[in-house]
């Protein structure tokens, strides 16, 4: 693939909040740890203090692979955990060893493609970092959101266009819900794979995931795992009863005093007053109590810790004991995932996207709180895939890739101007009448100071009919190349569906239909992720 770089903030798709993080605007920088820079890095490295319990992290990760060797060898006897893999599940033991993680939910097939790119990203960073601090070892880490309960942002993909929709009612924890109604949904999906190219490879993967696991984070481990095993990708579940223990000192604290709603809160305050948009607001308990298909609030009401939605109370002393027995329980929200996430893991940075980004910025005040580092925050890379069909027009119209990303309108009006034989602009005249107005003001303000601004009522009103004027030129010279403007549509409406990025709709598959691991290998080869800067990635 050939590769195109231009600026986020070009794209006019990320927030204000995101670009001024990415330019390190000083009143940003209370709000994270050290910058994403190989500098900041390499600051963050002479200064990390691990908490994780690494020899519990790495016994833990054994185990859940083995759980899928078990299973994968029943059905293919040659199945086996990638090498790559078990060298940095070992290589996690070791002190010179750093995970660079990125989470997010169990979407079916993947759901859009930015869930490939945030792994994409994880992968290219291990490797520059590699690179740089060669006395280190860095593992990419994707962290399964399988306590996640919102079911509808999960049961659904788009691939070349169509939806496919896996229709189940679902309770509780995502990660634990069997995959085994999702018949129609695979059927459906490997159907638009078809035959060709690298179609019945991945609907052989999917076919495996969906079909011989018993829960969907089994499964979601054994597709990703085919998918980027080969590049040593570490995937993790964290609902797990050992990994809980360890967090279980500060999930007592934190339901009992309620601080990660007191720290977060006034953050929030203190980004709110800069013009931030808050993410998240933190709740006064920030856990949900986690059982079998139950996963509900916990609240504190008439002195009691209640499990809202049932009849679970617990007085202190009960919680401070179901805590102790059973941590598995207690599962974190949105704010405490990542303080979570950062007790077990030996991590040095976080991939998201821009609301990501954003939302652990008002997390900072509590990791400060309960002593744990705050990572590097990496904003995950975005790029637009382009086929060479799509290419061949693009280079017709001479658009550029900067080009793309202007509303269709805009863009319509832009290529008009640019390429009709008529001058379509009136802004000369514009400034020549200026130059008059200028000398009437002069003189009306000789003969009557108060006149100036009636005067410059006329002028405001000439100029609405000038622009409006200049408006109708466009659109009777847009008739004219009626077929050409087509060609935007069609481009747009391809790269762009639903007038948003093709990374938050289009599912990998078809591109994984094209170029099979190779399109992976390319987004790798192609991606910066301390670059800053949007990928168009067009098929050459």
């Amino acid at each position: 693939m050939d590769v195109a770089c231009i600026s986020y903030k070009e794209t006019g798709f990320f927030s204000p909040t995101v670009i001024d993080y990415l330019e390190d605007k000083p009143e940003l920088r209370s709000f994270y740890s050290y910058r994403p820079t190989l500098e900041g890095f390499a600051e963050f490295l002479a200064n990390k203090k691990v908490v994780a319990d690494r020899g519990l992290l790495a016994d833990t990760l054994t185990d859940q692979y083995q759980l899928i060797d078990k299973y994968a060898r029943i059905w293919d006897p040659e199945f086996a955990i990638p090498q790559p893999v078990q060298q940095n599940i070992e290589s996690l033991r070791s002190s010179n060893t750093y995970t660079i993680t990125t989470g997010h939910q169990l979407n079916i097939f993947a759901g859009p493609l930015y869930f490939i790119y945030k792994i994409v990203t994880a992968i290219k960073l291990t490797q520059q970092l590699k690179e740089q601090f060669p006395d280190k070892n860095f593992v990419p880490v994707y962290w399964m959101a399988s306590e996640d309960h919102d079911f509808a942002e999960i049961n659904y993909t788009t691939i070349g266009g169509k939806k496919v929709h896996w229709w189940h009612e679902a309770t509780g924890a995502t990660g634990r819900i069997h995959p085994e109604t999702m018949r129609q949904a695979l059927n459906q999906y490997k159907g638009v794979l078809g035959m060709e190219h690298y179609g019945p490879e991945l609907a052989a993967i999917v076919e495996t995931a969906y079909t011989r696991f018993d829960r969907l984070a089994d499964a979601t481990r054994y597709m990703v795992n085919a998918l980027f095993g080969r590049h040593g990708l570490v995937i993790i579940d964290a609902d797990n009863q050992r990994l809980k223990r360890q967090f279980a000192p500060i999930i007592q604290q934190d339901i009992i005093e309620q601080n990660s709603f007191k720290n977060i809160t006034t953050t929030n305050e203190e980004l709110i007053k800069l013009g931030v948009h808050i993410q998240v607001n933190p709740r006064e308990i920030n856990f949900f109590y986690l059982k079998e298909s139950l996963r509900e609030r916990l609240v504190f009401e008439d002195n009691a810790y209640k499990v809202l939605n049932t009849e679970l109370s617990f007085a202190e002393a009960e919680l401070k004991q179901e805590i102790a027995v059973h941590p598995e329980r207690f599962s974190p929200n949105v704010v405490m995932r990542p303080l979570y996430q950062e007790c077990i893991l030996p991590n040095i940075a976080y991939i998201g996207g821009g609301a990501e980004v954003v939302y652990w910025m008002e997390l900072k005040s509590n990791f400060e709180h309960y002593k744990v580092d705050f990572p590097v925050l990496i904003l995950r890379n975005s790029g637009l895939v382009v086929r060479k069909e799509s290419a061949i027009k693009i280079k017709r119209m001479e658009l550029a890739a900067a080009d793309l990303f202007k509303p269709t309108d805009i863009l319509k009006n832009y290529w008009i101007k640019k390429h009709s034989g008529h001058n379509l602009s009136l802004q000369q005249e514009w400034g020549e009448l200026t130059a008059i107005f200028d000398n009437i003001k002069q003189r009306a303000a000789k003969i009557d100071p108060t006149l100036a601004p009636s005067t410059e009522a006329v002028q405001a009103r000439l100029k609405k009919a000038i622009d409006k004027l200049e408006k109708k030129l466009v659109k009777a010279e847009r008739e004219n190349y009626h077929a050409r403007l087509e060609q935007i549509d069609q481009i747009k409406a391809e790269l762009f569906p639903g007038n948003s990025l093709q990374e938050r709709n289009e599912n990998f598959g078809l591109l994984y239909v094209k170029w099979g691991q190779c399109f992976i290998d390319e987004l790798i080869r192609n991606f910066d992720p301390l670059a800053f800067e949007f990928a168009v990635l067009t098929e050459s």
